[in-house]
């Protein structure tokens, strides 16, 4: 059974179809790639899959359990977390208490106990402040704890959206071009990153444009183009697949 299942998805905005019966199976353990052409429908499948779109047609299952119709938070709380290709951060708050935001899934207090104050609730708060800790040391962020995220450079930005969805533990994380503005010496490290994700045991579906990125951390890509999945394989199949490439650069290979 793959960890996540996409069946049939089919999403309509106005007469655009966005997403046209993309099927799609994610293993749990692997860095699969969703590549294509900007406007292929990349995002729109990690807006459905996390909740924010309803679909027209079609099924999501997460661990064997369909999550369709579920809110975006209920989905993060069963272990789905995402990033999106606009950074979104608490930016007048501190780098440890945007990653503090992200074990808000883990925590079991209400507002009651926490107005009372109870010990057991004063002991999941250090819990989760540790939690957080531990994702900022984990993508190379230690040290910057106190200081506002506003502050902080954009590349320390993408790593801080990163360990707020690390500090949650899921079991998938879903990454929408985190590579996105980067230099060189960012996107390598950025490429190390999701190696060491998938070796912490959390299974990553990937969204990049930046193909060099995309050709060596995934064991499996898929293609969109135009809402339709067009191509599935690993790197080297895909990039010799005659389909890609012309819906790559508009022209068929020789």
């Amino acid at each position: 059974m793959s960890l996540l299942e996409v069946t049939g998805l089919t999403k309509v905005f106005g007469g655009l179809r966005a997403l046209n019966n993309v099927t799609l199976a994610v293993q749990a353990g692997e860095i699969r790639g969703l590549i294509g052409p900007n406007g292929s429908g990349k995002t729109t499948l990690f807006n459905v899959v996390t909740g924010i779109f309803p679909p027209e047609e079609g099924q999501v299952t997460f661990k064997g359990e369909r999550i369709m119709g579920w809110p975006p938070h209920k989905i993060a709380q069963a272990g789905l977390a995402r990033t999106f290709q606009e950074v979104q951060l608490m930016y007048d708050m501190t780098v440890l208490e945007n990653a503090m935001v992200g074990v808000s899934r883990l925590s079991k207090a209400g507002a009651l106990a926490a107005i009372l104050a109870l010990p057991w609730v004063r002991k999941e708060e250090r819990f989760i402040r540790e939690k957080a800790r531990d994702s900022l040391h984990f993508v190379g962020l230690e040290g910057y704890e106190n200081e506002l995220a506003r502050n902080k450079s954009y590349g320390h930005q993408r790593l801080l959206d990163i360990a707020r969805c690390l500090a949650s533990d899921p079991e998938l994380l879903l990454l929408d071009e985190p590579s996105a503005g980067m230099n060189p010496a960012e996107t390598r490290n950025m490429m190390s990153l999701i190696e060491k994700i998938r070796g912490r045991g959390t299974t990553v579906l990937l969204v990049e444009h930046n193909m060099k990125m995309v050709m060596n951390v995934c064991e499996v890509i898929s293609v969109l183009s135009y809402g339709v999945m067009i191509a599935e394989g690993q790197p080297a199949e895909i990039q010799a697949n005659e389909q890609v490439v012309e819906a790559y650069l508009g022209r068929k290979t020789k």
